[in-house]
């Protein structure tokens, strides 16, 4: 079965068909010691911890492994695989890692410093430059463009390869950060890699594996999904579109193709016309096969995130949520599952798991309160907060007057926040990380007088005026409420309303946001009720 793909960075996908027919050849043919697909040349490794390399051999080979001057012997298994545990390092480098079996593989220019995982949708997808995918580019970007100049930032960008069944090589290759290959680094990535290596001053590497329209249950494991009833449907559904697929699997792959062809002939005659190859271009026609569609279950986690375990990493950042709105009622626990899950798989403990709340989108909002799917994915990813080690990066504003585009340029405003995230949760700063945060209310005649967290030196309404807040009485009929802040508090009232029973604030997919502490971190949506 021929599997074509087109969506990915404009990656030509028949090449992978090779390496994946690669990794069926049997392991008894393995002359030559083979490291995971991770190490290479340029890599950066993580600090202050066991450091796990990894790959193939043959059958009992023995392998040794020195970083620095440090070395460890094992020997591979009976299918071929090894591994070994090198003793931790500081930040430093370039080093030589050599792997040593039968034969001798020399990796060059590696460096030891802070490794993040970065997944999630198209907003993380996003480049810093625009390139040849018309919804990527940041604001200023030629400006970034030309001023990355950081060397000891470094990027692995694993290739769009979801698989129905779990592989064990990524694909990708680290690249070193400057205004040459910045361009096709994820934004909010590498705006974060920024801020904590001006900070920390250590090299800095970035593992990306993101895709746009992506669901969150498409990174999770296939055992974690069993193991909870209340989700398992999702990945019943996904078996149930699989063995459709295989039942006719030839005849539905040939339409898919021709349909290509005709796509790809009508691109190049549009672009020959118009002169302008980096044109908007028309829908691609969607590969049938349920295994390249994002949105099943399984499919990303397989082919994108189990090839990563276990390299050691300090943590992930993540930025996802808007093609879960038909699942928005489970989104709290399908992220709590995955969470759980890639904890588990890398064996580090509770690592930290830093997270940007979606960003307004839409037109402005007019009625005091909206409901929609995105503010219960928004909801739930307050609720998300009770994980422990975890930070969110509220973005309600981040649209700022293109609330149209569901992917907001500022990308260095999130990779900022995302920092500052890090630089408190993670490295130790005493900095101010977050927006204030909603902790409790108390009714005072016809004022509600709402408490916060994440004050910071002080609270402040944009443009002097605090906007979004909505209030209602006993007949739960939602008003625009007045609201001003009193010292660390906000106070809410309407003059008709004498006996006020809830508070909203911000809820609709495009709000009025009005409140953030004097730090420049804003209040995401809250609500005090129960209907």
């Amino acid at each position: 079965m021929i599997k074509l793909n087109t969506n990915r960075k404009f990656k030509v996908v028949f090449p992978i068909i090779f390496l994946f027919v690669g990794l069926f050849i049997p392991t008894s043919l393995f002359a030559d010691v083979n490291p995971s697909s991770l190490f290479c040349d340029h890599m950066v490794l993580q600090r202050d911890i066991a450091i796990p390399v990894w790959g193939m051999a043959t059958k009992g080979e023995q392998i040794t492994v020195t970083l620095n001057n440090a070395s460890q012997t094992t020997v591979a298994d009976g299918s071929g695989k090894w591994m070994v545990r090198l003793n931790k390092q500081k930040a430093g480098g370039p080093y030589q890692l050599e792997i040593k079996g039968k034969n001798v593989v020399a990796l060059k220019d590696v460096y030891v410093g802070e490794v993040w995982l970065c997944s999630g949708q198209s907003n993380m997808d996003m480049t810093v430059a625009k390139e040849n995918r018309y919804w990527c580019g940041v604001q200023n970007e030629a400006q970034e463009v030309e001023s990355a100049n950081y060397p000891q930032i470094r990027v692995f960008d694993v290739d769009f390869t979801p698989n129905n069944t779990v592989q064990t090589n990524a694909v990708g290759q680290w690249e070193i950060c400057s205004p040459k290959t910045v361009g096709h680094f994820s934004a909010g990535a590498y705006f974060f890699a920024r801020e904590i290596y001006q900070k920390l001053h250590v090299p800095i590497g970035l593992i990306t594996s993101a895709y746009g329209a992506s669901t969150a249950e498409t990174w999770i494991s296939k055992s974690a999904l069993e193991s909870h009833s209340s989700l398992k449907p999702l990945l019943d559904a996904y078996n149930q579109k699989w063995e459709k697929f295989v039942a006719d699997s030839a005849g539905i792959m040939q339409k898919y193709k021709d349909q290509l062809a005709k796509y790809n002939g009508d691109l190049a005659a549009a672009q020959a016309a118009s002169g302008d190859v980096n044109a908007k271009k028309p829908k691609v026609p969607r590969n049938p096969d349920p295994e390249f569609d994002q949105h099943n279950p399984i499919v990303c986690y397989n082919g994108m995130i189990a090839p990563l375990v276990p390299y050691a990493i300090r943590g992930a950042i993540w930025y996802q949520g808007e093609s879960n709105g038909p699942s928005a009622t489970q989104y709290r626990e399908i992220m709590e599952m995955l969470i759980a899950d890639w904890r588990t798989r890398w064996g580090q403990g509770n690592f930290p798991f830093l997270y940007v709340q979606l960003a307004n989108y839409g037109k402005p909002m007019t009625e005091p309160v909206k409901n929609d799917p995105l503010m219960i994915v928004r909801e739930a990813q307050v609720q998300n907060l009770s994980v422990p080690n975890t930070a969110m990066v509220c973005a309600i504003e981040n649209a700022g007057d293109q609330p149209e585009n569901i992917h907001p340029k500022n990308k260095q405003a999130i990779g900022y926040r995302l920092g500052l995230a890090a630089r408190a949760k993670v490295y130790g700063e005493k900095v101010e990380y977050s927006g204030p945060m909603y902790k409790k209310y108390k009714v005072e005649g016809k004022n509600i007088r709402l408490y916060f967290d994440h004050v910071g030196t002080g609270l402040v309404a944009k443009d002097g005026k605090l906007t979004g807040f909505a209030i209602c009485g006993e007949d739960k009929k939602w008003v625009w409420a007045d609201a001003k802040i009193d010292g660390k508090t906000v106070l809410i009232s309407k003059s008709e309303i004498t006996k006020p029973i809830a508070v909203r604030y911000c809820w609709g997919t495009n709000p009025p946001a009005s409140l953030s502490n004097k730090e420049g971190l804003w209040t995401p949506n809250f609500r005090i009720d129960n209907f």
